[in-house]
């Protein structure tokens, strides 16, 4: 066992992105553990390290070298080894010289196959030392930076500027350049308070040296006292800290001494909609905001400093000062809103581009308007509403509100609608009709929003798809997919009694531009099924029992569902299995049968008491099946067929299917037709 030792590397660089800071430490940490394992060096465990000044990772129990490894080499043939004068042939010494040994120094295999020349020899491992430049320097190479930035004179390209690098492995300091600076056992501290570069002594000091120079090298670590600091500070001032965890990533990312800081601002700002202040705090500003015990807005703010301030109270004033005219601002555009209705905005929607062969948006709302109209009608929900909903449901769009926090979207729109006076239901769906936000994020609440939301996700898949803007790999510009996704949900977890088909054909009449509707149309429900597919695999349902389902072409999504769970119900039964290979059997057989060959069968032909018998049983349960088809009861009808496994079981053993009389094979065939014909009807159990 060789011996082992600390890895700790750093690559300390001016500002790094805040919002890529985790996905180069990881991709980072991951690239060189890759590069280990394909060098075939063990390690104890590895650690990931991450401030806005640095990258870094300490690997713990390195191999300090590669161990020796016992190569061996196989030749020719032993039979093709001599000559007839009994010589070494040219074959042998070839493979000799190419081992760069003596011809007697090679040794045999033998093998099932024969028995050959071979050659062992000791391959020494290499020191690590040299093999981790090259490992690191591949990492770096393959980090996901979007544009990378040159500096100086050099020719290096990083995504910023790098100003240090450290390198030991051990109690050895290995010299190597990075990116135009060779690596030492140099770090940095915080660039206010500890400026200057110390030495790290070893990996296991690393991170307490940083702190004792201001630093948290630990990205997990700085989080945790930023919100513990948050909650503190928000709770001295009588409230709760609204922590966003998106922006409790950014701010960690942008911080490398996190100290809290608590700042007010006019209270008067408070009548301005909570979502408003909250949404200035956190994107212009960076702050917590803080919330009463009922989640009311308070007048105060929690924002975090990089600096341990000696005068604190100079830091909140002067965010205090920076947050007011933002506020001011969020107010005039407020008050500038109001002075025009949504109604009146209507006609300006004309002016935005929706997509250009899909014309404006404008033109987007009155297809939208139509189809929550026809969707309302067919749920028994009310039309007027999903019309007028539809009709206003992008007029925020054009607000001053919405143009500078674009978030708002939505939400904008219930407030100014209820301050238009509009129907409750209807402010409510123009907030609901981006719902869902998310994998997994709330659905629309209130009928007409689920209305609005189904209709204006449909108008855009089939939209961006009649004209040819399919999603390609991870390119997905006007998230088609999250569309495809939501409506599927709104429909399933709201029992939405919808055919996608006729869904998909109804928003492609509204189109007026010149397509293949029909094309169109297969691709949309084909993508949808995709997504079916992938919520199906994410509610633990088994991609057999999903093609099972969808290979008896079920376009409701909420009967799609009472199948699948039938199915997986089914699939539980000692008699699954059985009836599963049964039908596969029926299947193969039928493919060399008529086409109408249920329609020949003729019971007075039946002569062996297992046909009589399984006839009998079909009978006996085809009155009682049909109906619990008809009303979704599939569970109950599949365990009802399942009653069928014996008498099946016993005809395929006893009774030759494929008899000379033409006229008994077709009633035989026919028989076992009319029981397929059965199961069809629910899922293709032949597939599980």
């Amino acid at each position: 066992m060789s011996n082992t030792a600390d890895l700790l590397f750093e690559l300390g660089c001016e500002e790094l992105p805040p919002m890529t800071l985790t996905t180069l430490r990881d991709h980072l940490l991951n690239g060189v553990l890759a590069g280990l394992d394909e060098a075939k060096l063990s390690y104890a465990s590895s650690h990931s390290f991450a401030t806005p000044r640095r990258l870094a990772f300490h690997i713990e129990g390195l191999e300090t070298a590669q161990q020796d490894i016992l190569v061996e080499k196989r030749g020719p043939a032993v039979a093709a080894a001599y000559d007839k004068e009994g010589n070494p042939s040219k074959a042998a010494l070839g493979f000799a010289r190419g081992c760069g040994a003596e011809f007697d120094q090679l040794g045999t295999l033998k093998t099932d196959k024969g028995e050959w020349l071979s050659y062992n020899k000791l391959e020494k491992g290499q020191q690590t030392a040299a093999l981790l430049p090259a490992i690191i320097e591949k990492s770096l190479a393959r980090l996901p930076i979007a544009k990378r930035m040159r500096w100086g004179s050099s020719n290096e390209a990083f995504v910023r500027p790098v100003q240090n690098v450290l390198l030991l492995l051990g109690d050895t300091v290995i010299n190597q350049p990075f990116l135009g600076v060779t690596s030492g056992n140099q770090s940095f501290g915080h660039r206010f308070h500890a400026p200057e570069k110390f030495t790290v002594n070893s990996a296991s000091a690393y991170c307490e040296q940083l702190k004792s120079a201001y630093v948290i090298a630990d990205f997990d670590q700085r989080k945790a006292m930023i919100k513990e600091q948050a909650i503190k500070a928000a709770a001295a001032v009588g409230g709760t800290a609204h922590i966003d965890a998106s922006l409790l990533d950014e701010i960690t990312a942008l911080v490398e001494y996190p100290v809290a800081v608590t700042g007010n601002f006019d209270a008067h700002f408070l009548a301005l909609p909570k979502e408003v202040l909250i949404t200035t705090m956190q994107i212009n500003q960076k702050y917590f905001p803080v919330l009463d015990d009922k989640g009311a807005l308070l007048p105060h703010f929690i924002t975090i400093s990089n600096i341990q301030s000696k005068n604190p109270e100079s830091v909140s004033r002067g965010n205090e000062r920076v947050i007011s005219p933002r506020l001011s601002d969020a107010e005039f555009f407020w008050q500038q809103d109001l002075k025009t209705s949504l109604a009146d905005r209507i006609s300006s929607l004309d002016n935005v581009v929706f997509q250009h062969k899909l014309g404006s948006v404008g033109e987007k709302a009155r297809r939208v308007e139509k189809l929550s109209s026809a969707l309302a009608q067919q749920l028994g929900f009310d039309d007027k509403l999903a019309a007028r909903a539809a009709l206003l449901s992008k007029t925020d769009l054009v607000t001053d509100m919405v143009g500078e926090f674009a978030s708002l979207q939505g939400v904008i729109g219930r407030y100014y609608a209820t301050e238009n006076g509009e129907a409750s239901e209807v402010a409510q769906a123009l907030e609901e009709q981006y719902l869902p936000k998310q994998s997994g994020g709330l659905l629309p609440a209130s009928q007409t929003g689920q209305v609005l939301a189904l209709a204006d996700k449909l108008d855009t898949l089939v939209g961006i798809f009649s004209v040819g803007l399919l999603p390609t790999g991870d390119k997905d510009p006007f998230a088609l997919r999250r569309a495809a996704l939501g409506i599927l949900r709104i429909i399933i977890e709201n029992k939405l009694p919808l055919d996608l088909k006729q869904l998909i054909s109804l928003s492609c009449a509204q189109f007026d531009h010149s397509f293949d509707a029909d094309s169109t149309a297969e691709l949309v429900f084909n993508f949808m099924l995709e997504r079916l597919k992938g919520y199906c695999l994410a509610q633990q349902y088994t991609a057999e029992q999903f093609a099972a389902v969808a290979s008896v072409n079920c376009p409701e999504p909420v009967d799609f569902m009472n199948r699948m769970f039938a199915v997986k119900e089914f699939a539980a039964l000692d008699e699954a299995t059985s009836l599963a290979a049964a039908n596969k059997r029926i299947q193969n057989l039928l493919k060399k049968a008529p086409a109408d060959v249920a329609s020949l069968f003729n019971p007075s032909l039946l002569l062996e008491p297992q046909e009589l018998e399984l006839h009998k049983q079909l009978q006996q349960i085809e009155n009682q099946v049909n109906p619990l088809i008809e009303q979704h009861g599939y569970i109950e009808a599949l365990k009802l067929l399942s009653s069928l496994k014996q008498a099946i079981d016993d005809f395929f053993e006893h009774t030759f299917i494929m008899a000379e009389d033409e006229k008994l094979k077709h009633t035989r065939l026919g028989l076992l037709a009319n029981i397929h014909a059965m199961f069809i009807k629910i899922a293709n159990i032949s597939i599980l």
